[in-house]
């Protein structure tokens, strides 16, 4: 069972601070689209890239399955190509498929643009994937 304590700690506290993009958002959209074009993009701040601590037997399953074993939270959608999310609502991801350039997190149907610093941290499954919307 998940315990508040560990979604607090996973959305509020500590992690190891990553860069994310420090350009434009001009000039982010127009790199995802190169590198995943027909692909629709999600353009995110205060974001948490979530290592997921798994079992050797899960981390094969997930490889196998061409996943990572990583999702992605974020504080605050700015822009979301799908009109899925408004902004200003927050988001979490599905498993991820690959993470590019420092700032491109690519699930089966979405990029996640990281625009500026964000934060990576380790969480159990459960704890990651216990946030949901409505």
């Amino acid at each position: 069972m998940v315990t508040l304590n560990e979604i607090s700690q996973l959305l509020y506290g500590a992690g190891d601070e990553s860069i994310g993009w420090q350009g434009s958002q001009e000039d982010l959209i127009a790199m995802a689209a190169k590198a995943f074009p027909d692909k629709a993009f999600c353009v995110v701040r205060q974001w948490i890239l979530i290592d997921l601590t798994v079992t050797p037997d899960e981390k094969e399953k997930l490889t196998m399955l061409g996943l990572l074993p990583a999702t992605l939270f974020a504080h605050e959608v700015v822009l979301d190509s799908g009109a899925r999310f408004q902004p200003n609502m927050w988001v979490r991801s599905n498993f991820g498929k690959s993470f590019t350039e420092g700032c491109m997190f690519e699930t089966k149907s979405t990029v996640y643009l990281l625009w500026g610093s964000g934060l990576r941290k380790e969480a159990s499954v459960g704890t990651a994937f216990s946030m949901k919307a409505g």
